[in-house]
């Protein structure tokens, strides 16, 4: 499996749940809390990449990706 070190960015178009999309705010809302002026700064797009990244690390996917019977 890579290493993170290896990683590089690439957008791609991925979709999910609107329940998932609105666990992923309210948990990075609840974990980041407001700033000074009670506004919460957010990249809800950024979180989503994270966690999608961490995912596919997570459960191997650079060995599924280089299996041909996976395509």
């Amino acid at each position: 499996m890579s290493d993170k070190d290896d990683l590089i960015l690439i957008s791609a178009n991925v979709s999910i749940t609107v329940g998932t999309l609105q666990a992923i705010v309210a948990n990075v809302k609840r974990k980041t809390g407001k700033d000074e002026k009670g506004i919460y700064r957010v990249d809800t797009a950024d979180a989503v990449s994270d966690m999608i990244t961490q995912f596919l690390l997570d459960h191997d996917f650079e060995s599924y990706a280089m299996n041909a019977d996976n395509y």
